[in-house]
């Protein structure tokens, strides 16, 4: 099981088996990410990996519709289109 911190959300921290879907994650657990089409169309859940990105899979082509180069290199990510292989921190 990996850890999850929703920083965002007092620091709820939750577990998860790998290879989770972080938006699925939150819903389930209550993590507080934000969300409106859960599928990569409307980027409203869109959040930073504070720690741990190198725990995330690879940027997917609907992330980059919604994120650049820089916000890539700050961490941040489509919570609905990131699946997470161990523990990370990750605010909104």
């Amino acid at each position: 099981m990996i850890h999850i911190t929703f920083i965002t959300n007092d620091s709820k921290t939750v577990q998860a088996p790998e290879n989770s879907n972080l938006l699925r994650v939150s819903l389930r657990e209550k993590g507080g990410i934000p969300f409106k089409c859960g599928g990569g169309i409307c980027g409203t859940c869109k959040c930073r990996i504070e720690s741990g990105l190198e725990h995330t899979d690879a940027v997917k082509p609907k992330e980059r519709r919604h994120l650049n180069e820089d916000d890539l290199a700050a961490g941040y990510r489509m919570a609905c289109q990131t699946f997470v292989n161990g523990d990370i921190s990750v605010s909104w």
